[in-house]
């Protein structure tokens, strides 16, 4: 009889960053397992994962306890085949000559035996199945523990397989299976004998004091964070990562409210907010305007009547870390940034291509370079990539790496500096993640650029490319950020040039690799305009033309969209690829007719078509020069008519070599006035 399959693993306290993935996985291929032995349909509907700091489990619902017998063919010998060939075939698989069927195959007519086959028993099967299950589970590292062999993430200590109210009988990891469940370890039951499957979660709740199910017990303490910052009179910032890691360390959640001195405020927020929440898992507490209050909240594994022991200990805890930021910061400022930057010098950035103090000086040309293109002061960019790595070599990025930059403009003002070139010292890593903030202000942009090319242009002068998913020095991301800054800050430069500019600053050290980092960069492009809401076919239309100017790519794909939105469009399009194709193919026979004269066109349609280009094209120049992308292919579409009457009553191969020529040259004149925006031809289904 079908029933609810339940199946725990009870272990030491998991590794809270993979939880819910371990636990999703091990659901997933549990489930996948039944469904494959036919002990479960592929329904998903009621399944349950449940994840807690001590446990990975899952229930299942309407497993049978048997799989029906099916009949399966089987494959035997030829009909030609001798007769004791085909009498041993029927004698392995159980029945008679004579119930052996045939059928057709590629290599001729076979035998075929229709054998019954046992339906899988979840006795037999279902410990094999958990141990294949944890086997492919997403581990990086596995551990022993004790005199055994067993391998797991963790030391595992329960296993509960349970189908109705019914111990299905097996062994996984060296443990029996059992009914019996554990509670909160201090204000739950120890142990929790289940009766039934389908009463783990309530049980769990109500006698082991254990919220199981993840996404309920997150949403638990996103309620109570929420509710205790508005009685402190805070909020709580960006706080949605670390409220997962957290969900990971708890199995029954209370939150309270510390606070620290005010003193410490003098330092720095970044430094503090990193302390709190990624030493001590606390979530700070900000004003109305995000500044950081000298309060936080503690999640807690317990629920107190008078939690204040709980409070006071985690004050105390906290003290120190937030004295060891103070100390940094006041111990760092002590030197100027400046006076640390010939000692990158000693600080390697890649064994291949120098120091971090090479790195700067390339940088330091590299954005000024930019800037001035920019119009604005080179002098301002070169000295904020001149400064830009300083803060590597200062005790607060030592212990927090995820300051870089952050410091640096911290410092950078106190020695003094230029806010411009302040700001840029922190915004050149931006964008940070994918989606992040960018750099603000054009001598930012010029060294966040400089940056990027200068690390994209180095590896791939070394040929280290990005292959298939691996990409360790995140270059994709690098060339994403460039895009994004060209484009969405509308920066004014040439992709040709900053690439040139890029490797212009190795001199002899690397290959030429030019060409393979701008299509690089032209692939990321592709998938980047395609998330921003562009068919492929649009986004191939202006790539073809190899843009130079990054940050005219949106107007030219407002343009081919709005073109294709055209009735005139179809035509267009599929009568610009066939032209593609004639020059082509002319091309291929060597055909030259670059400085053809077209005063010899004679037939109506061709001369129709060519006054019409020429007059089309004049009234079309003045939109292009002003960068009217839309109007301009606009403009073309009065060219269908034309164009249609010249593919029907015109023959382009002629075998009068001056006409053929003249009228391959007004096809070139054609697709090259189209072809301005975009390559239109793209469009074309």
């Amino acid at each position: 009889m079908e029933a609810s399959l339940l199946v725990e693993l009870l272990t030491e306290e998991l590794p809270p960053k993979s939880l819910a993935r371990l636990a999703e996985s091990f659901a997933n291929e549990l489930f996948n397992g039944l469904v494959q032995h036919q002990l479960k349909l592929r329904d998903f509907a009621g399944r349950r994962v449940f994840a807690t700091p001590r446990r990975i489990a899952t229930l299942i619902p309407q497993v049978s306890p048997l799989a029906v017998d099916r009949s399966q063919p089987m494959d035997g010998p030829s009909v030609k085949a001798p007769a004791p060939a085909i009498e041993g075939f029927a004698r392995k698989q159980g029945v008679t000559v004579e119930a052996l069927q045939q059928r057709d195959t590629p290599k001729g007519r076979i035998y075929v035996a229709n054998v019954v086959v046992k339906g899988a028993v979840l006795d037999s099967v279902l410990a094999q199945l958990v141990s294949e299950s944890i086997k492919k589970l997403p581990i990086p590292k596995l551990m022993r523990w004790g005199a055994g062999e067993a391998q797991f993430v963790r030391p595992v200590h329960g296993l509960v397989m349970l189908h109705g109210a019914r111990v299905v009988p097996g062994s996984v990891l060296g443990i029996s299976a059992c009914a019996t469940t554990h509670g909160h370890r201090f204000m739950g039951a120890r142990s929790i004998a289940l009766a039934q499957a389908d009463e783990y979660e309530a049980r769990l709740f109500d006698d082991g004091a254990v919220i199981a199910d993840f996404g309920k017990r997150r949403a638990e303490i996103d309620r109570l964070l929420l509710a205790e910052a508005a009685r402190q009179g805070g909020s709580l910032g960006a706080y949605q990562d670390l409220l997962d890691e957290v969900t990971a360390l708890v199995e029954h959640p209370s939150v309270y409210a510390g606070s620290f001195d005010p003193g410490f405020l003098e330092v720095p927020q970044e430094c503090l907010i990193l302390t709190m929440r990624q030493n001590q898992k606390y979530f700070p507490l900000f004003d109305a305007t995000g500044k950081l209050l000298p309060k936080f909240l503690i999640v807690a594994n317990m629920r107190l009547a008078d939690p204040r022991h709980v409070i006071d200990g985690n004050q105390r805890v906290v003290r120190p870390r937030l004295e060891d930021a103070r100390f940094f910061h006041n111990q760092d400022r002590k030197l100027r940034l400046e006076e640390r930057v010939p000692r990158l010098a000693r600080v390697v950035h890649h064994n291949k291509l120098g120091s971090q103090l090479e790195r700067v000086e390339r940088l330091q040309l590299l954005a000024g370079r930019i800037a001035r293109d920019l119009g604005t002061d080179g002098a301002l960019a070169e000295r904020a990539a001149w400064l830009a790595k300083a803060d590597l070599l200062t005790g607060m990025v030592g212990e927090f790496p995820e300051l870089q930059g952050v410091m640096g403009r911290y410092y950078a003002l106190h020695d003094g500096e230029a806010p411009e070139v302040a700001d840029a010292i922190e915004a050149h890593y931006r964008p940070r993640h994918a989606g992040g903030a960018l750099p603000e202000g054009v001598v930012a942009c010029a060294v966040a650029l400089a940056d990027k090319l200068d690390t994209l242009a180095g590896l791939f002068g070394l040929g280290q490319q990005p292959t298939g998913d691996k990409d360790p020095f995140a270059l994709r991301r690098a060339a994403l950020g460039t895009i994004r800054i060209l484009v969405e800050r509308n920066l004014d430069l040439s992709l040709a040039e900053l690439v040139s500019a890029a490797f212009a600053g190795y001199s002899s050290k690397l290959g030429d690799a030019r060409t393979d980092l701008k299509m690089f960069v032209l692939d990321r492009m592709r998938g980047y305009f395609q998330e921003a809401g562009y068919s492929a076919n649009e986004v191939d239309a202006v790539l073809a033309m190899h843009p130079a100017r990054i940050n005219l790519i949106p107007r030219q794909l407002v343009a081919v969209r709005a073109f294709a939105a055209l009735p005139e469009a179809v035509s267009l399009a599929a009568a610009n690829k066939r032209v593609a194709n004639i020059l082509k193919q002319a091309a291929a026979k060597g055909e030259s007719f670059a400085n053809a004269e077209l005063s010899g066109l004679k037939e109506p349609a061709e001369r129709a078509l060519h006054e019409a280009l020429r007059s089309t094209t004049d009234a079309a120049q003045s939109q292009f020069a002003r960068g009217d992308y839309t109007a301009y292919l606009k403009t073309f579409a009065v060219l269908k008519a034309p164009v249609d009457a010249f593919f029907d009553s015109v023959l382009v191969m002629v075998d009068d070599e001056k006409l053929r020529h003249s009228r391959l040259a007004l096809l070139a004149d054609l697709r090259s006035a189209m072809n301005r925006v975009a390559d239109i031809s793209k469009l074309a289904q």
